[in-house]
Formats: structure tokens, sequence, C-alpha cells
């Protein structure tokens, strides 16, 4: 300002004193999209961390079922083992003379004792491997939905960036409609639905 009280400035001066005192239309535009968008990056952050995570669970859970079948498959190893034995025990018996056929069946019923057992702790390992695969399925799809939200939710950002530049009020419209369904399907995936 002059000593005599005359003013004179360019229309971005005149823009930024507009904005600082929360003047109406773009600069109002502006602070909002700004706002919003800070808002939206650090939820999607906080997503996109939370699709991280589930992501390596799915990965941990599926190593858990996986060496659940391997420890299933080694006892059925032995357990084919046994029922081998079993075998060549049974035909000892019944190629043996009478008085060593007791010795050769004692055998076979202790194998068949130890494949009972056998197939017990398999078969629970069996249903171990099953539940890790199933807990590693449903990390996975949780881990869809965390992805899904943080891409709508990037696109709430570049819709944000575009309705800055083109100071169109349908694109900051958009802006919200999308970062709202990125919201929701953040809060779907919370639910582990």
């Amino acid at each position: 300002m002059s000593e005599d009280g005359f003013h004179v400035h360019g229309p971005h001066d005149h823009e930024l004193e507009h904005a600082q005192q929360g003047g109406h239309g773009s600069g109002g535009m502006i602070n909002q999209i700004a706002m919003f968008t800070a808002i939206i990056a650090t939820v999607g952050a906080i997503f996109s961390y939370m699709g991280g995570a589930t992501q390596a669970n799915a990965g941990l859970y599926k190593n858990n079922a996986a060496i659940k079948k391997t420890e299933a498959s080694n006892q059925w190893n032995f357990y084919q083992a046994k029922s081998t034995k079993q075998a060549l025990a049974e035909l000892a018996r019944d190629l043996a003379p009478e008085a060593k056929q007791p010795t050769y069946q004692a055998k076979v019923e202790r194998y068949e004792k130890e494949k009972g057992d056998i197939k017990l702790v398999a078969e629970k390992l069996e249903n171990e491997a099953t539940e890790w695969d199933h807990q590693s399925d449903e990390q996975m799809h949780q881990h869809h939905r965390w992805a899904q939200a943080t891409t709508v939710l990037q696109v709430a950002i570049a819709l944000a960036a575009i309705a800055l530049l083109t100071k169109k009020k349908w694109l900051e419209y958009a802006m919200f409609g999308a970062g709202g369904v990125g919201l929701v399907i953040g809060g779907v995936a919370a639910m582990h639905i």
C-alpha cells in the first residue's frame, strides 16, 4: 500500500489473499480437496499396511499347511512300512511251523496296533493342514479386500488432483464418491467379509 492509501496487486496476489481469508470459490475448494487428500492418503496407507499384513499371514499359513501335509505324508509312509512288515509277518506265520506261528502272530497284532496309532496321528496332521489352508484362504480373501480399498482410495486421490487442476465441481463429487466407496470396502475388509 502506498502513502496515499492506494493499493495495487496482481490477480495471483488477489487469489492468495482470498484463499487466506477463507474465501469462497476456488480457495475453499482447494482447502477442502487438500484436507480430503491428506485424510484419504493416511487411511490408504493404513489399508495398504493391512493388505500387506494379511498377505504375509496367508503365506505363513500356507507354509504351515505344507509342513503339516509333509508330516502327514511321513506318517502315511510309516504306516505303509508297518503294513509291509505286517504282511511279511503274516506270510511268515502262515509258512512257519506251528510252534513258531504264535511268535509271528504276536508281530502281526503289534503291527496292526502300531498302524492304528500311526493312522490317528496322520489323520490329525491332515486335519491341521486343512485348517491352515482354510485360514490361508481367508487371509488372502481379506488381503484382496484391503487391496481393493487401497486402489479405490488411490483413484480418489487422482481425482482430487484432476479436480484441483480443472476446478470442475463434478470431479470433486466423484472424488468424494470414490473416497466413500474406498472407505466402505475397507470397512468390509475390517469385518472379514
